[in-house]
Protein backbone atom coordinates (compact mmCIF):
# COMPACT_ATOMS: atom_id res chain seq x y z
CA UNK A 1 0.00 0.00 0.00
CA UNK A 2 1.46 3.52 -0.72
CA UNK A 3 0.41 6.99 -0.61
CA UNK A 4 -0.49 8.52 -3.61
CA UNK A 5 -0.96 12.42 -3.43
CA UNK A 6 -3.60 13.74 -6.01
CA UNK A 7 -4.51 17.67 -6.71
CA UNK A 8 -7.45 18.71 -8.07
CA UNK A 9 -9.28 15.72 -6.98
CA UNK A 10 -12.45 17.23 -7.48
CA UNK A 11 -12.78 17.55 -10.73
CA UNK A 12 -13.81 14.39 -13.15
CA UNK A 13 -10.52 12.98 -13.91
CA UNK A 14 -9.29 13.70 -10.43
CA UNK A 15 -12.21 11.69 -9.08
CA UNK A 16 -11.81 8.85 -11.28
CA UNK A 17 -7.75 8.51 -9.92
CA UNK A 18 -8.67 8.75 -6.37
CA UNK A 19 -11.54 6.11 -6.81
CA UNK A 20 -9.52 3.84 -8.86
CA UNK A 21 -6.56 4.30 -6.12
CA UNK A 22 -8.63 3.43 -3.02
CA UNK A 23 -10.09 0.80 -4.54
CA UNK A 24 -6.55 -0.81 -4.93
CA UNK A 25 -5.97 -0.46 -1.17
CA UNK A 26 -3.63 3.02 -1.31
CA UNK A 27 -3.76 5.68 0.91
CA UNK A 28 -4.79 8.69 -0.81
CA UNK A 29 -4.52 12.40 0.26
CA UNK A 30 -5.79 15.40 -1.71
CA UNK A 31 -4.69 18.60 -2.03
CA UNK A 32 -7.70 21.54 -3.26
CA UNK A 33 -9.47 24.65 -2.43
CA UNK A 34 -11.17 22.89 1.12
CA UNK A 35 -10.41 19.92 3.03
CA UNK A 36 -7.60 18.91 5.45
CA UNK A 37 -4.90 19.83 2.60
CA UNK A 38 -5.38 23.11 1.11
CA UNK A 39 -3.53 25.40 -1.28
CA UNK A 40 -3.31 28.54 1.19
CA UNK A 41 -1.85 26.70 3.97
CA UNK A 42 1.79 25.74 2.31
CA UNK A 43 2.99 23.55 5.34
CA UNK A 44 0.00 21.31 4.78
CA UNK A 45 1.04 20.65 1.01
CA UNK A 46 4.46 20.19 2.18
CA UNK A 47 3.39 17.75 4.88
CA UNK A 48 1.01 15.75 2.01
CA UNK A 49 3.72 15.41 -0.51
CA UNK A 50 6.33 14.39 1.66
CA UNK A 51 6.58 10.53 1.85
CA UNK A 52 4.19 10.12 -1.31
CA UNK A 53 5.00 7.33 -3.38
CA UNK A 54 3.48 9.18 -6.52
CA UNK A 55 2.26 12.77 -6.64
CA UNK A 56 -0.69 13.47 -9.63
CA UNK A 57 -1.62 17.05 -10.21
CA UNK A 58 -5.07 17.80 -12.07
CA UNK A 59 -5.69 21.69 -10.36
CA UNK A 60 -6.38 24.29 -12.52
CA UNK A 61 -9.73 26.25 -13.20
CA UNK A 62 -12.17 24.63 -15.44
CA UNK A 63 -11.85 26.22 -19.35
CA UNK A 64 -15.19 25.34 -19.57
CA UNK A 65 -16.10 29.21 -19.85
CA UNK A 66 -15.86 32.20 -21.55
CA UNK A 67 -12.69 33.71 -21.86
CA UNK A 68 -13.13 37.05 -20.39
CA UNK A 69 -10.16 38.76 -18.73
CA UNK A 70 -11.19 37.49 -15.05
CA UNK A 71 -11.51 33.85 -16.91
CA UNK A 72 -8.20 34.25 -18.91
CA UNK A 73 -6.10 35.79 -15.81
CA UNK A 74 -7.54 32.94 -13.42
CA UNK A 75 -7.08 30.05 -15.68
CA UNK A 76 -3.85 30.71 -15.95
CA UNK A 77 -2.79 31.67 -12.66
CA UNK A 78 -4.61 28.86 -11.03
CA UNK A 79 -2.31 26.24 -12.74
CA UNK A 80 0.67 27.93 -12.00
CA UNK A 81 0.31 28.68 -8.52
CA UNK A 82 -0.56 25.20 -7.64
CA UNK A 83 2.42 23.87 -9.60
CA UNK A 84 4.65 26.33 -7.66
CA UNK A 85 2.92 25.37 -4.54
CA UNK A 86 3.67 21.59 -5.25
CA UNK A 87 7.18 21.95 -6.77
CA UNK A 88 8.52 24.18 -3.68
CA UNK A 89 7.05 20.74 -1.67
CA UNK A 90 8.76 18.18 -3.66
CA UNK A 91 12.29 20.65 -3.20
CA UNK A 92 12.26 20.80 0.79
CA UNK A 93 11.04 16.84 0.88
CA UNK A 94 12.48 15.05 2.77
CA UNK A 95 11.37 11.73 0.79
CA UNK A 96 10.22 12.68 -2.39
CA UNK A 97 8.00 11.36 -4.54
CA UNK A 98 9.32 9.04 -7.17
CA UNK A 99 7.54 10.33 -9.77
CA UNK A 100 4.92 13.57 -10.50
CA UNK A 101 2.57 13.63 -12.78
CA UNK A 102 1.20 17.28 -14.07
CA UNK A 103 -1.46 18.02 -16.59
CA UNK A 104 -1.36 20.13 -19.63
CA UNK A 105 -2.78 19.68 -22.51
CA UNK A 106 -2.65 18.55 -26.31
CA UNK A 107 -3.84 21.96 -27.11
CA UNK A 108 -0.37 23.05 -27.15
CA UNK A 109 0.05 22.07 -30.60
CA UNK A 110 -0.90 24.33 -33.50
CA UNK A 111 -3.88 24.16 -35.83
CA UNK A 112 -2.96 20.98 -37.87
CA UNK A 113 -4.54 19.57 -41.13
CA UNK A 114 -1.54 18.70 -42.63
CA UNK A 115 -0.16 16.08 -40.33
CA UNK A 116 -0.04 14.45 -36.76
CA UNK A 117 1.62 16.40 -33.91
CA UNK A 118 3.73 13.96 -31.43
CA UNK A 119 6.10 14.77 -28.95
CA UNK A 120 9.08 14.62 -30.77
CA UNK A 121 8.34 16.24 -34.00
CA UNK A 122 4.97 18.73 -32.87
CA UNK A 123 4.84 22.44 -33.09
CA UNK A 124 3.85 24.82 -30.15
CA UNK A 125 1.06 26.92 -31.80
CA UNK A 126 0.03 30.55 -30.92
CA UNK A 127 -2.47 32.41 -28.50
CA UNK A 128 -3.96 31.98 -25.49
CA UNK A 129 -4.69 28.30 -24.98
CA UNK A 130 -1.30 27.56 -26.03
CA UNK A 131 0.62 29.81 -23.81
CA UNK A 132 -1.35 28.85 -21.08
CA UNK A 133 -0.16 25.44 -21.65
CA UNK A 134 3.51 26.38 -22.33
CA UNK A 135 3.53 28.45 -19.03
CA UNK A 136 2.21 25.75 -17.02
CA UNK A 137 5.03 23.30 -18.68
CA UNK A 138 7.65 25.59 -17.55
CA UNK A 139 6.41 26.43 -14.40
CA UNK A 140 6.48 22.44 -13.73
CA UNK A 141 9.90 21.62 -15.49
CA UNK A 142 11.77 24.46 -13.89
CA UNK A 143 14.36 23.91 -11.62
CA UNK A 144 15.95 20.52 -10.19
CA UNK A 145 14.14 17.86 -8.63
CA UNK A 146 17.01 15.27 -8.13
CA UNK A 147 14.63 12.25 -6.81
CA UNK A 148 12.07 12.59 -8.88
CA UNK A 149 10.54 11.87 -12.38
CA UNK A 150 8.57 14.46 -13.88
CA UNK A 151 6.21 13.87 -16.57
CA UNK A 152 3.85 16.28 -18.20
CA UNK A 153 0.33 14.50 -19.42
CA UNK A 154 -0.68 16.63 -22.31
CA UNK A 155 -4.25 15.34 -22.55
CA UNK A 156 -6.56 15.56 -25.64
CA UNK A 157 -10.13 15.81 -24.73
CA UNK A 158 -11.54 13.19 -22.44
CA UNK A 159 -14.46 11.23 -23.07
CA UNK A 160 -16.34 9.66 -20.32
CA UNK A 161 -19.27 11.01 -17.93
CA UNK A 162 -17.61 14.35 -18.19
CA UNK A 163 -18.11 17.67 -19.07
CA UNK A 164 -16.61 17.52 -22.72
CA UNK A 165 -18.85 14.65 -23.61
CA UNK A 166 -21.87 15.59 -21.96
CA UNK A 167 -21.72 18.98 -23.98
CA UNK A 168 -20.72 17.24 -27.47
CA UNK A 169 -24.10 14.97 -27.18
CA UNK A 170 -26.14 17.58 -25.94
CA UNK A 171 -26.00 19.17 -29.54
CA UNK A 172 -26.29 15.81 -31.46
CA UNK A 173 -29.92 14.91 -29.35
CA UNK A 174 -31.01 18.43 -29.86
CA UNK A 175 -30.25 18.28 -33.91
CA UNK A 176 -27.12 20.27 -34.14
CA UNK A 177 -25.00 16.99 -34.69
CA UNK A 178 -23.78 18.16 -37.89
CA UNK A 179 -20.15 19.22 -38.10
CA UNK A 180 -19.08 22.71 -37.14
CA UNK A 181 -17.44 25.17 -39.87
CA UNK A 182 -14.86 27.49 -39.50
CA UNK A 183 -14.55 30.49 -41.45
CA UNK A 184 -15.53 34.50 -41.10
CA UNK A 185 -17.49 36.43 -37.95
CA UNK A 186 -16.38 39.31 -35.87
CA UNK A 187 -13.54 39.45 -34.62
CA UNK A 188 -12.77 39.27 -30.81
CA UNK A 189 -9.17 39.48 -28.73
CA UNK A 190 -10.08 36.58 -26.44
CA UNK A 191 -7.53 34.24 -27.74
CA UNK A 192 -5.29 36.63 -27.67
CA UNK A 193 -1.31 35.64 -26.16
CA UNK A 194 -0.93 35.85 -22.03
CA UNK A 195 2.08 35.33 -19.75
CA UNK A 196 5.83 37.36 -19.92
CA UNK A 197 6.09 36.42 -23.33
CA UNK A 198 2.49 36.34 -25.40
CA UNK A 199 2.05 34.55 -28.75
CA UNK A 200 0.09 35.17 -32.02
CA UNK A 201 -1.18 38.75 -32.99
CA UNK A 202 -4.04 39.05 -30.99
CA UNK A 203 -6.86 37.85 -33.22
CA UNK A 204 -9.32 34.78 -33.33
CA UNK A 205 -7.92 32.95 -35.85
CA UNK A 206 -9.93 31.17 -38.61
CA UNK A 207 -9.19 28.36 -41.23
CA UNK A 208 -11.40 26.91 -43.76
CA UNK A 209 -11.35 23.47 -43.24
CA UNK A 210 -15.23 23.32 -44.07
CA UNK A 211 -15.77 20.43 -40.80
CA UNK A 212 -12.46 18.26 -41.26
CA UNK A 213 -10.77 19.71 -38.43
CA UNK A 214 -9.27 16.78 -36.70
CA UNK A 215 -10.65 15.51 -33.23
CA UNK A 216 -8.32 14.16 -30.70
CA UNK A 217 -9.71 12.19 -28.29
CA UNK A 218 -9.07 9.54 -25.43
CA UNK A 219 -11.56 7.60 -22.72
CA UNK A 220 -11.21 8.05 -19.33
CA UNK A 221 -10.24 4.23 -19.31
CA UNK A 222 -7.27 5.30 -21.05
CA UNK A 223 -6.38 7.68 -18.93
CA UNK A 224 -6.21 6.02 -15.80
CA UNK A 225 -4.03 2.75 -17.78
CA UNK A 226 -1.43 5.68 -19.30
CA UNK A 227 -1.14 6.47 -15.60
CA UNK A 228 -0.31 3.29 -14.66
CA UNK A 229 1.92 2.54 -17.57
CA UNK A 230 3.91 5.50 -17.30
CA UNK A 231 3.98 4.77 -13.20
CA UNK A 232 5.89 1.29 -14.58
CA UNK A 233 7.96 2.96 -17.25
CA UNK A 234 11.04 4.92 -16.12
CA UNK A 235 12.11 5.89 -19.71
CA UNK A 236 9.16 8.05 -19.63
CA UNK A 237 9.67 11.42 -19.20
CA UNK A 238 8.80 15.19 -20.04
CA UNK A 239 5.90 15.91 -22.35
CA UNK A 240 4.05 12.46 -22.73
CA UNK A 241 0.67 12.70 -25.52
CA UNK A 242 -2.23 11.22 -23.92
CA UNK A 243 -3.87 10.80 -27.45
CA UNK A 244 -5.89 7.65 -28.50
CA UNK A 245 -3.95 6.72 -31.82
CA UNK A 246 -7.43 7.31 -33.68
CA UNK A 247 -8.05 10.73 -34.26
CA UNK A 248 -11.11 11.67 -36.66
CA UNK A 249 -12.60 14.54 -38.37
CA UNK A 250 -14.94 16.15 -37.20
CA UNK A 251 -17.58 15.71 -39.74
CA UNK A 252 -17.01 11.94 -38.51
CA UNK A 253 -17.32 12.70 -34.80
CA UNK A 254 -20.93 14.51 -35.18
CA UNK A 255 -21.95 11.42 -37.66
CA UNK A 256 -20.69 8.89 -34.32
CA UNK A 257 -22.34 11.07 -32.05
CA UNK A 258 -25.59 11.27 -34.12
CA UNK A 259 -25.94 7.49 -34.41
CA UNK A 260 -25.45 6.68 -30.69
CA UNK A 261 -27.91 9.19 -29.39
CA UNK A 262 -30.32 8.30 -32.40
CA UNK A 263 -30.71 11.27 -33.74
CA UNK A 264 -31.59 10.99 -37.78
CA UNK A 265 -30.23 14.33 -38.15
CA UNK A 266 -27.49 16.90 -37.38
CA UNK A 267 -27.98 20.86 -38.87
CA UNK A 268 -24.23 21.74 -39.63
CA UNK A 269 -23.36 24.76 -37.41
CA UNK A 270 -20.85 27.82 -39.18
CA UNK A 271 -18.55 29.75 -36.64
CA UNK A 272 -20.99 32.93 -37.02
CA UNK A 273 -23.84 30.86 -35.98
CA UNK A 274 -21.41 29.35 -33.17
CA UNK A 275 -20.20 32.54 -31.65
CA UNK A 276 -23.93 33.41 -30.38
CA UNK A 277 -24.63 30.25 -29.55
CA UNK A 278 -21.69 29.57 -27.60
CA UNK A 279 -21.84 33.28 -26.13
CA UNK A 280 -25.56 32.02 -24.83
CA UNK A 281 -23.38 28.79 -23.56
CA UNK A 282 -20.89 30.31 -21.91
CA UNK A 283 -18.47 28.47 -23.75
CA UNK A 284 -15.81 28.84 -26.28
CA UNK A 285 -15.83 27.79 -29.96
CA UNK A 286 -12.17 27.05 -29.83
CA UNK A 287 -13.21 23.31 -28.83
CA UNK A 288 -15.25 22.45 -31.55
CA UNK A 289 -12.70 24.42 -34.32
CA UNK A 290 -9.03 24.29 -33.80
CA UNK A 291 -7.57 21.08 -35.09
CA UNK A 292 -6.14 18.70 -32.86
CA UNK A 293 -4.31 16.38 -34.31
CA UNK A 294 -2.38 14.45 -31.61
CA UNK A 295 -0.88 10.98 -31.52
CA UNK A 296 0.24 9.01 -28.42
CA UNK A 297 4.11 8.71 -29.98
CA UNK A 298 6.02 7.91 -26.57
CA UNK A 299 3.35 5.46 -24.98
CA UNK A 300 2.87 3.28 -27.73
CA UNK A 301 7.08 3.23 -28.28
CA UNK A 302 6.70 2.12 -24.69
CA UNK A 303 4.38 -0.57 -25.29
CA UNK A 304 1.41 0.93 -24.14
CA UNK A 305 -1.99 -0.32 -25.70
CA UNK A 306 -5.18 1.27 -25.76
CA UNK A 307 -8.48 -0.39 -24.62
CA UNK A 308 -10.77 2.49 -26.59
CA UNK A 309 -8.72 2.88 -30.05
CA UNK A 310 -11.78 3.34 -31.92
CA UNK A 311 -13.86 6.46 -31.67
CA UNK A 312 -17.31 4.60 -32.25
CA UNK A 313 -16.95 2.03 -29.57
CA UNK A 314 -15.44 4.54 -26.95
CA UNK A 315 -18.58 6.39 -27.49
CA UNK A 316 -20.98 3.55 -27.08
CA UNK A 317 -19.74 3.05 -23.51
CA UNK A 318 -20.64 6.30 -22.49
Amino acid sequence: MSKIVIAGASGFIGKRLQREYEERGHTVVTIGRSGNTTWDNQSSVNAAVDGAELLINMAGKNVGCRYNDAARNEILSSRLRTTRALHAAVAQAEHPPALWLNSSTATIYRHATDGPQTESAGELGQGFSVDVARNWEREFFTGELPGTRRVALRMAIVLGDGPAANKLLMLARFGLGGPQIDGWSLNHKRYRGIGPDPSGDGNAPHYPTKGNQRFSWIHIDDVVRAVDHIVEREELTGPVNLAAPGPVTNRELMSILRKHVGAPFGLPSYRWMLEPAMFLARQEPEMLLKSRWVLPEALEASGFEFRWPDLGEAVATL
